[in-house]
This record gives C-alpha cells, sequence and structure tokens, in this order.
C-alpha cells in the first residue's frame, strides 16, 4: 500500500508518498480501506521527532480517520466488509485499574493510532474492532474525518475536566485550532458565555459565526486585559488553554478567583512560567486533560451524527499534497481541521 511517511524526523519535506508493508490484522481487529485523514498538530510533533517516543521507521501519522471495513478479524464485533466507519483512535490495555474504571486516556499503557502505532495517512490501517463507529450514509468521510481528535478533546476539557455550566464564561485561546472552533459549539451547548482570541478578524468572525459572543484580537489588544474589562474584572470561570509557554501567565490572570484553568496542549512550548502567587491566592484550579474515554467519545459522535456540532473543515487536498498540508497547519493558516483524501 502507499502510506504518506517519512523515514527521517525533520520539516514536511521529509514526508514522501511510498511504498509500505499492508497491515495484518489480529483476530479483535478491522482492516480500514481509508478514505479520509484530517490532520493535527500532533502530526507534526511526531514528524518533527520525540525522543521519548522512540518511534520506528519509516513510519506515517494521523488520528482522526474514516473509510470502509476492509477485512474483519475474528472476533470482529458485529461489522461487515464495506461498512463505512468512523474510528476511536485510543489504543489502551484494557487491563490496568483505569481502563477498568473507563477511564481510556488514563491507561498506564495508553497511546493513539497515528502517534504510537502507524496511522491513517495511508490507504490501509488496522484497529480493534470495538474502536470503530458505523458512519450513517448522509456524512461524507472528510466531515467524519473532521471530528474525531478535535471533539473527543474539546469535550473532556469544556465538559468532563471544565465543569462548564450555563450561565458561566468560558475563555478559548486560538480560535483558528480544531481543538478551539469546536470547543466553542460545545460551550455554546453548555448555555455559556464564550470569549475567543485570534490574531484574525477574519477568524474571530467565524468563530461568531459558530456562537462566540466575544471576540478578542491579540494582535491588536492586550488580550489578559480585555477579558478583565468585559468581566467587570472579575475574569472567567474556565479557560481552555492549548497554546502554552506563550500565553500561560495572562491566562492564569484571566480566570476568576476559585475559577478552572484547563490544558491539553502546549503548541509553543512546554516550559511555561507559573506566578504561583497567583494560584494560590486566587485559588485557581489548574487541570491537565487528554483526549476522551469511550463514554465520551461516543457522546460527542452521537451529538454530530444527530447535526448538533458542526464539522469544521478548512479544506481537503489529495494524501500526496500533504506535506503542503501539514506547512499550512504549522503556519496557522487554516480554520478548523485540514483533511487528506486518501
Amino acid at each position: 500500500m502507499k502510506a504518506l511517511a517519512f523515514n527521517e524526523f525533520g520539516g514536511p519535506e521529509k514526508l514522501r508518498l511510498q511504498d509500505v508493508p499492508d497491515p495484518k490484522i489480529g483476530p479483535d481487529e478491522v482492516l480500514i480501506r481509508v478514505r479520509a485523514c484530517a490532520l493535527n498538530h500532533l502530526d507534526i510533533f511526531v514528524r518533527e521527532g520525540i525522543p521519548a517516543l522512540k518511534t520506528p521507521l519509516p513510519f506515517w501519522t494521523g488520528c482522526d480517520i474514516a473509510g470502509d471495513i476492509a477485512e474483519v478479524g475474528a472476533a470482529g464485533p458485529g461489522l461487515k466488509v464495506g461498512d463505512r466507519v468512523v474510528v476511536n483512535p485510543n489504543v489502551i490495555c484494557n487491563r490496568c485499574e483505569f481502563c477498568i474504571q473507563g477511564e481510556d486516556s488514563l491507561c498506564v499503557r495508553y497511546g493513539i493510532v497515528g502517534e504510537h502505532v502507524p496511522g491513517g495517512m495511508a490507504e490501509l490501517v488496522k484497529v480493534r474492532g470495538d474502536n470503530v463507529v458505523k458512519l450513517p450514509d448522509r456524512i461524507s468521510y472528510e466531515d467524519a474525518a473532521s471530528v474525531v481528535l478535535t471533539s473527543m478533546t474539546a469535550w473532556r476539557m469544556v465538559v468532563t475536566q471544565g465543569q462548564l455550566r450555563a450561565g458561566q464564561d468560558v475563555l478559548i485561546l486560538g480560535v483558528g485550532g480544531g481543538v478551539s472552533s469546536t470547543a466553542v459549539q460545545i460551550a455554546k451547548l453548555c448555555g455559556a458565555r464564550v470569549f475567543v482570541t485570534s490574531s484574525s478578524d477574519a477568524k474571530l468572525e467565524r468563530a461568531r459565526q459558530l456562537g462566540a459572543d466575544v471576540g478578542i484580537n491579540y494582535a491588536k489588544e492586550d488580550w489578559a486585559k480585555a477579558v478583565s474589562d468585559k468581566t467587570g474584572r472579575r475574569g472567567v470561570d474556565l479557560v481552555i488553554e492549548n497554546v502554552g509557554a506563550s500565553t500561560w501567565k495572562q491566562s492564569l490572570r484571566s480566570v476568576r478567583k476559585g475559577g478552572r484553568l484547563v490544558t491539553c496542549g502546549a503548541t509553543t512550548g512546554p516550559l511555561a512560567e507559573t506566578d504561583v502567587r497567583i494560584v494560590f491566592w486566587n485559588q485557581i484550579h489548574i487541570i491537565g486533560s487528554t483526549m476522551a474515554n469511550r463514554r465520551e467519545f461516543n457522546d460527542v459522535i452521537r451529538l454530530f451524527f444527530d447535526g448538533k456540532l458542526r464539522a469544521i473543515v478548512d479544506e481537503v487536498v489529495p494524501l500526496k499534497d500533504g506535506a503542503a498540508a501539514q506547512q499550512r497547519l504549522a503556519e496557522g493558516r487554516q480554520f478548523g481541521k485540514i483533511v487528506l483524501k486518501v
């Protein structure tokens, strides 16, 4: 089969559409003919090299996958060749205390398809049979692929970890990204007032169309001061933080006394400066969040199937053009998801 793989770590120029061996499935797995795979910053991090992963080369990423069942293992649960499906990319041991509790993303051996095992930027991918959900005919592969990782991440951040409630204020940073733009929709379903930031007025307008109430252009004004002013110096109940080092101090200053900051990423760097006095004096809850469990995945996919969450697709490009697409993502020129069509 063909895969958009890299044979050494580095920039997007390291990606090659090349021949790699077809995956061989086990009894509890299915083989999927990939039709669409959406991009994430995770694809960039893995391609550049994460030393702790010890990634085998060649390798190909891709967490957000939709396609057709091509082969079913002997223990395949109610699936047949030809079924249209979308993939839950969690990789778990199914044995540790957290798996038994249903907390997939806390699994002691937790991994993600496309990060810890080869992913969907290929013609074929293998996953566990119970990690796929049948896709209604009315939903395109591209839309389905665009909602997986971002919706899982945003749902757990806003609902499970952030405990957002009707009437509360939430600040969502960098609204052009997939997680942030999805978080806007989820926050509005919760009944919250939504503040968003971006350096682009066009992206802020797109966010307003999704339901955002207040847009702040951080290239034109001090966004932490703007949040303070617009909340009567109170601050917001919840900050959705996925930027990291460059925004961390201002994010902490934007949280109200007793409020919450939920973080899932560090696209501008992992080492952020924390004024501990702000944390203890304002009694701020700092909460980490990664992906979602199976229940949360099913909840958010159901909302998508029911039309209560919209797919936000910036563009669809052929798999062979994936290198240029990753470069565009790295530069932050998209709003929503870039999807590769296989």
